[in-house]
């Protein structure tokens, strides 16, 4: 009798698994390195020919005065007469003045309508948005002829407004202080639904938690409002506050088309003094000299609020 040793068991070897396909290096056959740069090739080309030219252009331009017609190199004639010329110091106080005196204010609304629109109480508050949020679609000239036939000192529709209440007629575009007025009026209207809506969607991603545990805590709805929601408005009032002051520094079109720059050079900025020598007088050289110092001035100016702000928060 023979005694035969149990066979193994049969095992299954289990499949290979498709491995996938390897990425193909950069470099490789396929894919050259240098394909990324040709496609950024247009948009490097259009950036350095219409942003790069013209500052640098500028910035030579800056150094030379007009000859004869021709430009010849002055070094730093035009900043010396520059830092000489009174015009460009009324011109710098007119913007320094709406600077500090509009944006502040259409901050502030910007803020109250956020905080409206963000209620569960308001009705309709697609609406409320839509509406406030539609000065900013509008042209800047065109509204810039709205807001001068509104306060034509003769017949405009706000002297009339006023007349029924019995205030006699303001010379809102033919005196010095009632110019500066109108133009914060008509700036104030115009961009101030723009930042409420940045101020929105900031309000919108502060979490509902820290108003119930701030409630929970005893705190009132004006309490709620100086510890929480304000302090999570922070991100966007920086950003808001630095944009405004820019585009303020940068004013041209709403004093050039209402006011003119008058009366008495009283709502003169320093926008319109650049555009006045270099596209009344020609005066290239000077008006660069202009802008490169205001563009030094934002600069400075952005820094010391940005910095500010980041110490604050």
């Amino acid at each position: 009798m023979t005694i035969t040793a149990p066979s193994a068991p049969r095992t299954t070897e289990p499949r290979p698994v498709a491995q996938p396909p390897r990425p193909r290096r950069r470099g490789s056959v396929g894919y050259p390195r240098y394909v990324p740069y040709a496609l950024l090739l247009p948009t490097i080309a259009l950036f350095a020919a219409f942003t790069v030219f013209p500052y640098i252009s500028a910035l030579w331009q800056s150094f030379t005065t007009n000859t004869d017609g021709e430009a010849v190199f002055s070094g730093l004639a035009n900043y010396t007469r520059l830092f000489q010329d009174p015009l460009f110091y009324t011109a710098l106080w007119n913007t320094f003045v709406i600077l500090i005196v509009q944006v502040p204010i259409m901050l502030a609304l910007a803020i109250v309508l956020a905080v409206a629109f963000n209620s569960v109480l308001l009705k309709f508050r697609a609406l409320w948005r839509t509406l406030y949020f539609v000065p900013i679609v509008m042209g800047l000239v065109a509204y810039g002829i709205l807001f001068s036939a509104l306060f034509n000192s003769q017949d405009g529709f706000v002297n009339q407004l006023l007349g029924y209440i019995g205030i006699g007629p303001v010379p809102w575009l033919t005196d010095p202080f009632w110019a500066k007025i109108s133009i914060v009026l008509a700036m104030t209207w115009h961009y101030t639904g723009q930042s409420a809506i940045i101020y929105l969607a900031q309000l919108q991603a502060i979490p509902t938690e820290l108003y119930e545990a701030a409630s929970v805590d005893g705190a009132n709805a004006r309490k709620q409002f100086w510890h929480v929601t304000l302090p999570g408005l922070r991100p966007a009032i920086v950003l808001t506050v630095i944009l405004s002051t820019i585009g303020t520094l940068q004013l041209f079109d709403e004093p050039f088309v209402i006011t003119n720059g008058g009366p008495l050079n009283a709502t003169l900025t320093v926008g319109m003094y650049l555009y006045q020598n270099g596209f009344q007088y020609f005066d290239f050289g000077y008006a660069s000299a202009i802008g490169y110092v205001l563009t030094l001035i934002i600069g400075v100016i952005s820094l010391i609020q940005f910095r500010l702000f980041r110490e604050k928060s």
